[in-house]
């Protein structure tokens, strides 16, 4: 587990920089999850780290495969300095952690739901999740081991996540190309959706 993590935290560092702040929380019954924060201009990335010491297991399956099934981290980009955007930190540990506690997989098109805004004053209580390979490529382990996939956090509305419901991740994020909406805004308001 050691082992991939470290992996894992080398393949963050040659795409985003050195981290200049990491958090740790570790909830009961679970195995700690970091979060580092890297800063690159006028972005800050959070990322996770942790989530992928075990691979995701179907909640359906009787026995969690201890090898095999999909790995991912997750990765979140804000525009720094409009909101008080570490406060992030508890949230997305909870979100990383979800696999290990609620039995989830956590695969592109998903949303995730806090229940409750990803930071003081978001406007966001739940987040997309997109395609990996974009920011951060996927870091292949030795077989039969499934490669750690980056997964991007795109922040939605409580309107946005009910539409999403009812019309899918592909259309609500074409929904946002077609507005020009700045996904890394924090403080940005629901994309019109009629």
């Amino acid at each position: 587990m050691g082992e991939i993590l470290d992996l894992v935290e080398a393949r963050l560092r040659t795409a985003l920089g050195e981290p200049d702040a990491r958090a740790d929380v570790t909830f009961l019954g679970t195995d700690r999850i970091e979060v580092l924060r890297f800063i690159d201009g006028d972005i800050v990335r959070y990322a996770t780290l942790g989530m992928s010491a075990q691979p995701m297991a179907d909640p359906t399956s009787p026995l969690a495969d201890p090898v095999k099934g999909p790995r991912a981290e997750l990765v979140l980009s804000v525009r720094l300095g409009l909101a008080d955007t570490d406060q992030v930190l508890r949230p997305l540990a909870v979100l990383a952690a979800s696999p290990q506690v609620e039995g989830l997989i956590v695969a592109p098109g998903a949303s995730l739901d806090l229940g409750q805004p990803l930071w003081t004053g978001a406007p966001f209580s739940s987040v997309l999740v997109a395609e990996p390979g974009g920011l951060v490529e996927d870091l292949e382990l030795d077989a039969p081991m499934d490669p750690v996939c980056f997964l991007p956090l795109l922040p939605m509305t409580h309107n946005e996540a009910a539409w999403k419901r009812v019309r899918g991740a592909q259309e609500l994020q074409e929904r946002w190309l077609a507005q020009g909406t700045d996904l890394r805004d924090p403080l940005r308001a629901s994309v019109p959706l009629d």
